[in-house]
């Protein structure tokens, strides 16, 4: 740069040293690309298929360097795409570096979100690399006193390592990192760092492409500069200097002078960056969630989040929420309430969640002046517990909590009930912003109240309440700050559901399934204990014949868990057709196995997938059995707050995994049996619900016409695309149409459809073509739907639940995609999700006004259990058929399949 006042004042006495500053300068490219592979690109991608292996590596290291270096200013440098003037000056410049991969290069845009949420700056400009305005930040950094680390896998930049200045050069990957300094690269190259452009000059740089004097290595590179100090003296002694080697330079003298004039690093570089640009400042809490819940960072999110407290927690523009924890007499709670009568108060529970009871030592509340009254609930009094019960029990009291499900759990080991929630304010967050994966009390606090929970008061996580400070042991002051931050939180998240049309959403489906959740929670599915062990003990088997029969295929032993010895099997011994390429082999994954073995059908290979089967399916009965209570029942966890969509996902065992119409499938679901007291188990499911929500949404009357003729679906579908009679239609015409009407509601595209039918992709086009042919309106729908959210920025189900699309807009060809598909697939599966809900709560508040004994203990997918008091069988089955079939108005009617039987496989229909 021309003008040195871009960064600070030129080098003169009177220059103000900032010697306590500590720079990080970051090489971007090169530390993202090795990144890239470093990790494989197969192993990190997000649900929806975006890689992010160098999004991931980079943050990673990025937060490492953070924390251990705790540097005072940062700053990353990119390289810009086009030429610079190296190439104008030397044309075959990195000539011979290979094009960036595909999946590389629509990863440098996430790292630059990344980097905008931490707030970190980074610049790249055309014509110019990345070590030239790292040189030239370094240059006056050190000028001005800085002590400055250097992160590049670029060798030039040792050019710049002085006692003020290290360069943090990678050894393997971007997490071993060599600290070079003036003695680290004297001991390696044998020169001084100023002179290691003279020793590569001569020695050359293959990444760079540029090659050095032939016969010439790095000791007799550092001996002539050593002795003739310098390079320029070994040019112009270049005739004196005898033997081969100097008979090679004097013939190569161009070309090191040219790598000498390429390899020097711009140090005024011109760029309107001041140093104290490049201050770290608190990170944009808002953006960090955003950006890493699209990423699907939990992990890294929390290693970052840990360093705040340190680092930024008590940043000047956030401050800590105002905390007074009132005092009360024995016996005064009742009172204090019945004050506030009217009041939406605010709600927290020191203590550990559990479905079957859990364990609260504390409750706070907090009331519209911000004051909280702390309830040890070891030592209150009966009267205080009395009129605690009381309210918490209330229908019509005004209740705002955070986790609702959790604070039920945990109330419920003290024999109290929470009935009068008006909002859950992490339902609310999960409704405003569906896309993200936590939603931390302390993390809304900052985004909407712009201030802190009280030092030492940290988030709950897990269902986890038990957080307490130093002197108070039963939790009260946390639990009473927590109580404050969700009544202040209440306002700000009401404004929000409204402006995005959620309100009724919270009102009348995810308040209500929570309370009907808690229940299903508490009761759990039983479970029997000794036949899960004995079909453990089959899988077991299997497992083990599978691995003798693929040992037999070969004549030899195997490890069938490693990749590499695969590899050699595969395609070394077996010499089977290769697969997709990857950094360590060709992949080994399931799928591309599976493919294999239909073009093999190699022994080896097909006891190999049996064997890779057996194990997830012992894996699955293992997980259930460890799963079993005391009260020898099986109580999953129900996530409300998890899918973008709205679907509900089941933890803790997650009952969704158990295969579904497969022989392994019927026969776990054996296990799962009706409870003692109770006549058997009845489950209700939806028939082909998605497909009835297409109908709806798209309003075509050939798929309308194809639900009300009351004919098979697919049978029907296939005759008007094949033009031929329902009758006429064949088994695998009828497998095509469904595979295809399931997919269009996924966002399948015509290549999609051809590899999960094995045929050409212009078989499968023309499909394709032939069907919107036939149901055009589907094909109005599916076009409309993605531009209407490209407009609005967002789709929305029947209900009016919105999933947030910002990429459809994206420059990133990757992204954009995804989101099409997202914008495709969210209002259907989001729509069949919130009518499962609505006929979950009908289901429940139905038993419940007819005071009958059978409940609700499972929801998995589409699909309802209910364990049936005796007498109540016929009467249950009416209720559930009518409730279910109510739960949405539809151009089609909802059809429902019930059925009934000792255990979850007997019920099957």
């Amino acid at each position: 740069m021309s003008d040195h006042d871009d960064l600070d004042a030129p080098a003169t006495t009177s220059i103000d040293l900032i010697d306590e500053a500590k720079l990080l300068l970051i090489d971007g490219h090169s530390m993202a690309y090795r990144a890239f592979f470093a990790l494989p690109v197969e192993n990190f991608a997000t649900t929806d298929g975006q890689p992010t292996n160098a999004v991931y590596g980079f943050t990673s290291m990025l937060i490492n360097l953070i924390r251990d270096e705790k540097p005072t200013h940062v700053f990353v440098a990119w390289d810009r795409s086009g030429p610079t003037f190296r190439t104008e000056q030397y044309a075959a410049y990195k000539g011979t570096r290979s094009a960036s991969p595909e999946e590389f290069r629509g990863q440098v845009p996430l790292i630059h979100e990344v980097l905008g949420a931490l707030n970190i700056p980074h610049l790249g400009i055309d014509g110019i690399e990345a070590d030239d305005i790292l040189a030239t930040i370094t240059d006056h950094a050190e000028r001005r006193g800085a002590e400055v680390l250097v992160c590049s896998g670029d060798r030039d930049t040792f050019q710049l390592v002085s006692d003020q200045v290290t360069v943090l050069y990678p050894r393997k990957g971007v997490s071993d990192l060599a600290r070079m300094t003036p003695a680290a690269v004297s001991e390696k190259y044998g020169v001084p760092p100023q002179r290691y452009p003279d020793l590569a000059a001569l020695v050359g740089e293959t990444s760079d492409n540029l090659p050095g004097v032939p016969g010439v290595g790095p000791k007799t590179a550092a001996k002539w500069i050593t002795t003739y100090d310098g390079l320029d003296n070994v040019v112009a002694s270049a005739d004196a200097i005898t033997g081969k080697a100097g008979e090679s330079l004097r013939t190569h003298l161009a070309q090191v002078i040219m790598n000498r004039q390429i390899n020097g690093l711009l140090r005024d570089v011109e760029t309107a960056l001041t140093l104290d640009d490049l201050a770290r400042v608190p990170i944009d809490r808002e953006a960090v969630h955003q950006v890493f819940d699209a990423l699907q960072f939990r992990v890294l999110r929390d290693r970052l989040l840990q360093m705040l407290p340190e680092d930024e927690a008590a940043a000047e523009d956030v401050e800590d929420l105002a905390l007074t924890v009132t005092d009360l007499a024995p016996g005064a709670l009742g009172g204090w309430l019945a004050e506030r009568a009217g009041q939406e108060l605010g709600l927290d529970v020191a203590g550990k969640a559990v479905q079957g009871g859990g364990d609260a030592w504390a409750v706070a509340i907090a009331d519209d002046g911000g004051t909280s009254v702390a309830i040890d609930l070891a030592t209150v009094e009966n009267a205080d517990l009395d009129a605690l019960g009381a309210w918490l029990a209330d229908p019509a009291a005004a209740i705002a909590v955070h986790d609702a499900k959790a604070t039920s759990h945990a109330l419920s080991g003290r024999g109290l009930t929470l009935a009068g929630v008006t909002l859950d304010t992490l339902l609310a967050a999960y409704l405003c912003h569906p896309d993200q994966r936590t939603y931390d009390l302390g993390d809304l606090a900052v985004r909407y109240l712009q201030r802190e929970l009280p030092s030492g008061v940290d988030a709950a996580a897990d269902g986890m309440l038990d957080i307490g400070l130093d002197g108070d042991p039963f939790g009260g002051r946390a639990a009473a700050a927590r109580a404050v931050a969700v009544h202040e939180l209440a306002e700000p998240l009401r404004t929000d559901l409204a402006s995005r049309g959620a309100t009724a959403l919270m009102g009348q489906v995810e308040l209500p399934v929570l309370a009907t959740l808690v229940g299903m929670e508490r009761a759990g599915i039983a479970a029997d204990v000794p036949y899960f062990s004995g079909l453990e003990s089959e899988f077991d088997a299997a497992v083990e014949r599978a691995a003798l029969g693929a040992y037999e295929a070969i004549g030899h032993e195997v490890n069938l868990g490693s990749p590499k010895q695969l590899q050699e099997v595969l395609f070394v011994e077996l010499d089977m057709p290769k697969t997709r390429k990857t950094k360590t082999g060709w992949t080994t994954d399931a799928d591309a196995l599976a493919d294999l073995f239909a073009r093999t059908e190699h022994p080896f290979l097909g006891n190999l997938l049996a064997h890779r089967e057996a194990i997830r399916l012992r894996q699955t009965v293992e997980g259930l059995l460890k799963s079993v209570a005391p009260d020898g029942r099986i109580h999953t966890t129900f996530q409300q707050t998890v899918a973008a969509t709205g679907r509900l996902s089941s933890t803790d065992p997650n009952l969704q995994n158990i295969p579904i119409r497969t022989a392994e499938g019927y026969r776990i679901r054996e296990g799962f049996v009706v409870g003692e007291g109770y006549e058997g188990l009845l489950t209700a499911d939806y028939s082909q619900i998605e497909m009835r929500i297409m109908a709806h949404l798209s309003s075509d009357e050939g798929l309308i016409d194809a639900f009300q003729s009351g004919e098979d679906l697919h049978r029907y579908v296939g005759s008007r695309v094949f033009r031929v009679e329902p009758a006429e239609v064949t088994s695998a015409m009828r497998a095509k149409i469904k595979a295809m009407s399931y997919g269009l509601a996924y966002g399948l595209s015509a290549f999609g459809l051809s590899k999960q039918l094995s045929i050409s992709a212009g078989e499968a086009k023309g499909l394709m073509d032939d069907y919107f042919e036939r149901f055009g309106g589907v094909r109005d729908y599916l076009t409309g739907v993605v531009d209407e959210a490209r407009g609005e920025g967002w789709t929305s189900t029947i209900l009016g639940r919105r999933r947030y699309l910002p990429d459809l807009t994206s420059d990133n060809r990757q992204r954009r995609e995804m989101a099409e598909r997202m914008a495709l697939n969210a209002p259907i599966q989001g729509s069949a999700a919130d009518i499962v809900k609505v006929a979950m709560i009908g289901v429940t508040s139905e038993l419940e006004r007819r005071d009958l004994g059978s409940r609700l203990l499972l929801q998995v997918h589409d699909e309802l259990v209910l364990e049936v008091a005796p007498g109540e069988r016929e009467e249950v089955t009416e209720l559930v058929r009518e409730q279910m079939a109510a739960a949405a108005d539809l151009e089609v009617p909802l059809d429902v399949s019930v059925g009934f039987g000792r255990s979850w496989r007997d019920a099957g229909h």
